[in-house]
């Protein structure tokens, strides 16, 4: 992938707004326009072929759950590697969980609009975008050796329901925290040397794709909070939040530790007190948080949530 193309397109898909609206078909022509310019087929992309090297990390090792804890510090340079490789596998996993409730999220919204709208158009767009995104993340996962990393049962019936209620705002606030905590994440394994090769293309792809995704999420955040009332703000703040934290606590599955040979309770219990871990999360989540509290989605409730995910 060529090094001028891997940049931010962020700065290509600024939203236009007409007396403080969003002009909802200006948006969708410029990503659509985008989308033409900057895709990529991991197909071709992503080199499948080459076998996975185990000198490789598959996360920047300062990104795993227990990097830091004294755990990590009795870890041979083999059982490091292999950890953040399982991790990485593990994101992947719960990456894939999350787009197929996007896409379903989406398809609904979008039923029965007119089609001749360049916002159906995007839509589908973003559609084909996660289809492939979670090919890609699957054989990803498979060429670094892992099992199907799944979120726990309850969390798996919380994405069933919410897949099926959840509607404007709500739904697209929910997109935007999912793809903007691992915007942060894969943009540092996509410029990391130590990071196998192929997972930082397909990193890269995702960064590069998705940045059209989160600028329509927010986007529609704020077209949809336009005239929202006080109990109606609450509430979608408060379930926005409980999605976040189902999310990012779903991200590196317990399995991962068993798969690699470690001390399961007591990874858990390291991970859960490791602060170098939330202070990393929290970093990466402090665009969003701005702009969540610029949107009246921080309330007091959904602060006490945040809190406890380690995103604030």
């Amino acid at each position: 992938m060529d090094a001028a193309v891997r940049g931010d397109v962020r700065g290509d898909v600024q939203s236009e707004r007409r007396d403080g609206v969003v002009d909802t078909e200006s948006v969708a022509t410029r990503l659509l326009r985008s989308s033409e310019q900057l895709s990529y087929d991991p197909v071709v992309e992503v080199d499948w072929e080459t076998p996975l090297d185990p000198s490789f990390h598959g996360t920047s090792p300062e990104w795993s759950t227990l990097y830091g804890t004294a755990y990590w510090d009795e870890l041979t340079e083999e059982q490091r590697r292999e950890l953040t490789r399982q991790e990485s596998a593990s994101v992947a996993s719960t990456g894939i969980w999350f787009e197929m409730i996007l896409q379903q999220m989406v398809l609904r919204d979008f039923y029965a609009k007119d089609p001749t709208d360049p916002a159906f158009q995007w839509a589908l767009t973003e559609i084909a975008d996660e289809c492939r995104h979670s090919i890609m993340f699957a054989r990803g996962a498979a060429k670094l050796g892992a099992p199907a990393y799944r979120p726990k049962r309850h969390v798996v019936e919380l994405g069933r329901a919410f897949k099926t209620l959840a509607a404007g705002e709500a739904a697209y606030a929910a997109i935007l925290v999912a793809e903007e905590v691992l915007d942060v994440m894969q943009r540092d394994w996509m410029r990391d040397d130590r990071v196998a090769p192929f997972v930082r293309t397909i990193n890269n792809i995702h960064v590069v794709e998705e940045s059209r995704h989160m600028r329509f999420a927010r986007d529609e955040v704020l077209a949809r909070m336009k005239g929202s009332g006080r109990l109606s703000r609450e509430w979608n703040a408060f379930v926005i939040a409980v999605s976040a934290y189902a999310i990012v606590t779903s991200m590196v599955s317990p399995e991962v530790y068993t798969h690699v040979g470690l001390d399961r309770a007591r990874a858990l219990r390291e991970a859960k007190a490791n602060e170098q871990h939330h202070a990393m999360l929290r970093s990466s989540c402090t665009g969003l948080m701005e702009f969540l509290g610029s949107a009246g989605l921080l309330t007091k409730a959904a602060r006490a949530i945040y809190r406890r995910a380690h995103l604030l």
